[in-house]
């Protein structure tokens, strides 16, 4: 593992959440698994808009500490089958802080929302 790569893990380990350079910068949260950036966007989840059409994003991860750039890099975006990868999604729901319907999260994030999947850019 590279020192970018490893510094990307960490960083996005550490922090709940991240900025990504779209119509303007957006601040995002997500969760870490299995070597990607996970996130969730539409429904009643947080506004990333243009993200599920582009190939790639520039992300930005900061301290959780004193809000320092940590690291910056390039990220292929891909949607992914909630179904088919439904551990990265429950890691996901389990980051999801204050769900009016937490028991029933993944399932209106299966009908309203899009979950997607940041992978780091070989570095």
């Amino acid at each position: 593992m590279s020192d970018d790569t490893a510094a990307i893990e960490e960083g996005a380990k550490k922090s709940g959440i991240l900025w990504l350079t779209l119509d303007r910068p957006r601040l995002a949260w997500h969760t870490w698994h299995d070597g990607a950036i996970y996130l969730v966007t539409g429904g009643e989840e947080q506004a990333l808009p243009g993200l599920d059409a582009l190939d790639r994003v520039h992300v930005t991860l900061r301290s959780k500490d004193n809000g320092a750039r940590l690291v910056e890099f390039e990220a292929a975006v891909a949607v992914v089958d909630q179904a088919a990868a439904a551990d990265a999604v429950a890691a996901l729901a389990k980051e999801r802080l204050n769900a009016l319907d937490s028991e029933h999260l993944t399932e209106r994030w299966a009908r309203d929302s899009t979950v997607l999947r940041l992978t780091p850019a070989r570095l």
